[in-house]
């Protein structure tokens, strides 16, 4: 059993050396305490290294689609004697059958492999340091982030879109609130909604006045003017009857 593994800097295929181990998922890993304990469970069979950034954005931008890339594709028919292929997602597995007919396996075995190489990956294969490894993660998930924005849909106006969406929203939860306000206190004062129009003045004066009867000794100038609109049509009296 083989068992390929994606890495930043290009295409890997690791060796099962002891497929009865795999049978065990919850010791499985355990094997990969250390780097001579993972080397007895896999070994290194070949290493496909991404000539530049522009060629690893392709190889990932299509195994996100659950597709494979040319290079995977020559890796893979290069690489795999008829041996099975344990591979980290089972679409993508279906399109390597389809493609190559190469007899593909995912299962929680192969999860658990993948996380036991993923902590050792650097010792398992040979040239690829850890200094190394960070710049090309690094470089690799910021031109990722540059494609998927730039072949989105909907681009940056995605954020304008879902802003505009909140606005209308929180105008509606408002509209609701304020209305709810004055059909519960137009059962104590139903005067008072002819008297104030403005929904926030509204507020603000059954939040002062609280009952009714506290009106005539109020002062609520700070609350209603001439602009608020907060007077009769007839303009003649307003909350306090002035």
């Amino acid at each position: 059993m083989l068992l390929l593994f994606e890495t930043p800097g290009g295409f890997a295929l690791f060796k099962v050396l002891d497929e009865g181990k795999l049978s065990k998922v919850e010791d499985l890993g355990k094997e990969f305490s250390s780097p001579d304990s993972a080397r007895k469970v896999v070994k290194l069979k070949a290493f496909s290294k991404f000539e530049n950034t522009a060629e690893a954005l392709e190889a990932a931008t299509k195994i996100i689609e659950s597709s494979t890339s040319k290079g995977l594709r020559k890796f893979l028919r290069a690489n795999c004697d008829g041996e099975m292929l344990g591979v980290a997602d089972s679409k993508l597995g279906n399109a390597i059958k389809d493609k190559l007919k190469i007899e593909c396996v995912h299962n929680n075995s192969v999860m658990e492999l993948m996380r036991g190489v993923r902590s050792q990956l650097t010792e398992l294969i040979s040239g690829l340091a850890t200094q190394d490894l960070a710049p090309m993660s690094l470089g690799l998930s910021h031109s990722l982030s540059r494609y998927k924005l730039k072949f989105s849909p909907d681009k940056v106006d995605t954020m304008i879109i879902q802003a505009i969406g909140l606005l209308d929203d929180l105008d509606k939860e408002l509209n609701t609130y304020a209305m709810r306000v004055r059909e519960w206190y137009g059962w104590h004062f139903p005067e008072l909604a002819k008297i104030i129009q403005d929904n926030i003045h509204y507020a603000k004066v059954v939040k002062l006045m609280g009952c009714r009867d506290n009106a005539a000794k109020l002062d609520f100038s700070e609350i209603l003017d001439r602009r608020s609109g907060s007077r009769t049509e007839g303009g003649s009296c307003d909350i306090n009857g002035k």
